[in-house]
């Protein structure tokens, strides 16, 4: 027999309300404030932006060069919240990793992941994920993702604009995330309903 397949999950993407509410808290840190700001702005993996040396930045035009899937180089772009944080974030800083440890390193690392003056290292992916899940109460880091390619489709971004968007190379991979949210839906719903309407 075969085993049936999971059922997938069409209510990955967190509601605006949520990513408001979040991105919009003072209490937390301000590395998480802008690594998570940032992921939702851009849209970027996770792993992408970690990767970022200060040297990838163009803080001018507010955008990065990273390595997407495939080795391949490509810009991410961000918004007027991450770019009034990523100074503060930086503090005049002009090389190594952009996000990092709050600690010196313990092991010893390939020298393009510390930041020599401090010795402070890269932030790893499972760090990041942990301190995203922990403050959401069981949110994933990669939801940052899922959540802006749907609200930018729920925006009316074409589909070329998404691909650039997300770094897919194909539609098929981006057909799961450019699914409109419940709440849209609702919304559109509303809109079409014809008693709603005579009102």
């Amino acid at each position: 027999m075969r085993r049936r397949g999971r059922a997938p999950d069409r209510t990955r993407a967190l509601g605006r309300a949520e990513i408001s509410a979040l991105l919009g808290r003072e209490d937390l840190p301000l590395r998480e404030r802008t690594l998570w700001r940032l992921l939702y702005e851009s849209a970027a993996r996770a792993g992408e932006v970690l990767a970022l040396d200060v040297e990838d930045l163009d803080l001018r035009n507010r955008c990065a060069k990273v390595r997407r899937k495939g080795n391949a180089v490509d810009v991410i772009v961000w918004q007027t919240g991450t770019a009034r944080l990523l100074p503060r974030l930086l503090k005049g800083r002009s090389r190594g990793p952009v996000f990092l440890t709050d600690r010196r390193a313990r092991v010893p690392l390939a020298p393009a992941d510390v930041y020599e003056p401090t010795g402070q290292a890269r932030l790893s992916y499972r760090r990041a994920a942990e301190r995203f899940t922990e403050t959401t109460g069981g949110a994933t880091l990669h939801q940052l993702r899922h959540s802006a390619l749907t609200h930018a489709a729920e925006d009316g971004a074409n589909t070329s604009t998404l691909l650039s968007f997300s770094g897919h190379t194909s539609v098929a991979s981006l057909a799961r995330y450019a699914r409109v949210s419940p709440e849209a839906l609702r919304r559109w719903q509303q809109h079409r309903d014809p008693t709603t309407r005579r009102r």
